[in-house]
């Protein structure tokens, strides 16, 4: 392009092009249209949704598979139906690029009543900047490009959201080509305070008869897997994950015992960690559904805790130690310990997960949540995708030991319903080439399933299962009431609806097995709708509804 030519909107676009992404997501509005008329003469993708919720969640799930998504709409009533779907990516560390197209830059200053607007054209930024690690108006095009690269790193380096705000009259104001994107480098550490958090760690490891490492989300946020995975190699040692850290690495790893959720743990795991005389915790996030609505209590004179920034051992806090460098340490002079006299009953090998049995189908009989799961164990691919909604499928699908090179996404914090269906969207189109599965349930479907349509029309082809079981099981295991309850969709009926794709209604273990035959000879998107009884779930989240009921005080 003629340098002359170069504007602020082709600016931002290239950026956005070098750092990762391919696609924008997002709806039109009338302060946008002149941004997105630009996008559409560049290589960057844009897909439309059927709102902008979706559009913030198929970003989200766009960029736990890619490093990073984007998406847009129009300033007021476009970002902040949004927002939802922003927040959910600022607690779960997921880096995002919201970009807003606002009123111009006049109407700032005199602050006329225009529609989408609310007087105080500042509520929106403000609103933004809770929930972003870092935000900005692109008032001019001399300060627009600085602007663009100082939110932009600071998404990439702090994994979580940012937000620009691109006036109308901004958009086409020339400036300067960008030059290569300097991307972060990782923040180093203290040397001396480095060195004394590794050699007090080593000294507990190497003294351990039991040791075990509890792997969780940072290690995945932070692309720390291959740092992982190396000192496992190294060590020999058993790990498990949380909720939020699923699929960090294969769970096909030989040292791999399963996932650690406290008193919600299977039997194995739980007594394996809690036996521990020294337990190394990585990228932990200590929330209540990651713990076990807080019932992992280790022992801190036991634990090794390291975070992103900070390591705690017994007492000791040690700030300024990057994970990284923590873990590259620990890997370097660590002693090599054999497997073997770990005694690790691995969770590949069946001794912890119920889904590596043989599952025999029979035909007549009506199926439950544990066996329509146990039967998944036995169907997901080899590199897939799995999306689980919050409710009976996330804590369903969390216990499934995930296929070689499997990757989960759930949203374990934030627990947002209806996030999975936007997710699905975006994973989707971030990896085409893999299979791509989403459990979701009928409640959460019902909030945002109208983008069904965007896959369809896209020619994306995940393989959907719609949990139907006549309601919020999830709040029924807190509180059965009839607020609940909900009026029952034919839901395997939308596929025609929207306009494509192959729908499929089952209720019984014969019925799934002719509609897998289905899906795995399919070349659509397909939605599979699974009957169950209303309050079948698994014990974990009759544990967590227990936990919530005396939470709140509820009968």
């Amino acid at each position: 392009m003629n340098t002359s030519q170069f504007t602020v909107a082709n600016y931002l676009i290239s950026r956005l092009q070098e750092i990762g992404v391919d696609h924008l997501f997002g709806v039109p509005g009338d302060f946008v249209l002149g941004f997105l008329n630009q996008v559409l003469k560049s290589d960057l993708k844009y897909i439309g949704t059927c709102n902008e919720l979706n559009a913030a969640y198929a970003a989200d799930g766009y960029a736990r598979i890619r490093g990073i998504g984007a998406f847009c709409s129009t300033y007021g009533v476009g970002e902040l139906s949004a927002i939802n779907g922003v927040a959910g990516a600022f607690a779960e560390r997921v880096p995002l690029v919201v970009i807003t197209g606002s009123p111009s830059t006049i109407n700032f200053r005199n602050r006329p009543l225009l529609h989408h607007t609310m007087g105080d054209y500042q509520i929106p930024l403000r609103m933004y900047e809770k929930i972003t690690a870092a935000s900005t108006e692109l008032v001019s095009a001399d300060t627009a490009a600085a602007e663009i690269d100082r939110v932009l790193t600071i998404c990439v380096s702090h994994q979580q959201p940012v937000y620009i705000s691109i006036p109308a009259d901004v958009v086409m104001m020339p400036c300067q080509p960008p030059k290569p994107f300097r991307f972060p480098t990782t923040l180093g550490s203290d040397p001396d305070t480095l060195g004394e958090a590794i050699n007090e760690a080593l000294q507990m490891l190497n003294n351990a008869r039991q040791p075990v490492i509890i792997g969780d989300v940072e290690l995945i946020r932070f692309k720390l897997q291959q740092d992982f995975a190396n000192l496992l190699d190294k060590t020999g040692f058993p790990y498990a994950t949380m909720m939020l850290g699923k699929s960090v690495l294969s769970e096909q790893h030989p040292q791999f015992i399963g996932l650690f959720e406290g008193e919600r743990s299977r039997d194995y795991v739980k007594n394996r960690v809690n036996s521990a005389d020294c337990i190394l915790q990585l990228g932990a996030v200590l929330t209540d559904f990651n713990t076990g609505g807080f019932t992992a209590n280790l022992d801190e004179t036991k634990t090794i805790n390291a975070n992103i920034r900070s390591v705690r051992i017994k007492h000791h806090y040690y700030e300024n130690v990057s994970l990284h460098d923590f873990i590259a340490g620990l890997t370097e002079k660590i002693s090599r310990r054999d497997p073997v006299t770990l005694n690790i009953q691995s969770a590949k090998d069946g001794c912890v997960h119920r889904c590596a049995e043989l599952y025999i189908p029979d035909p007549q009989k009506v199926l439950t949540i544990q066996r329509f799961f146990d039967r998944m164990s036995h169907f997901i691919a080899d590199d897939a995708i799995v999306v689980a909604e919050t409710g009976v499928a996330l804590f369903s699908a969390a216990e499934m030991l995930m296929p070689n090179g499997a990757t989960f996404i759930g949203q374990t914090f934030y627990g947002s319903i209806g996030y999975t269906i936007g997710a699905t969207l975006g994973a989707s189109m971030a990896a085409k080439h893999r299979q791509v599965v989403l459990f979701v349930g009928d409640g959460s479907f019902q909030v945002t399933g109208q983008d069904l349509s965007t896959m369809i029309r896209n020619h994306l082809k995940p393989i959907i299962f719609l949990l139907n079981n006549e309601g919020y099981t999830i709040e029924r295991v807190i509180s059965d009431h009839a607020y609940n309850d909900l009026q029952p969709w034919k839901y395997h009926k939308l596929v025609e609806v929207f306009g494509g794709g192959l729908g499929i209604d089952v209720r019984t273990e014969g019925e799934l097995e002719a509609a897998l035959a289905k899906a795995t000879a399919a070349d659509e998107l397909v939605f599979i709708e699974i009957h169950t009884d209303r309050l079948d779930c698994p014990e974990s989240l009759r544990s967590a509804g227990r936990s919530m009921a005396t939470t709140n005080h509820l009968d």
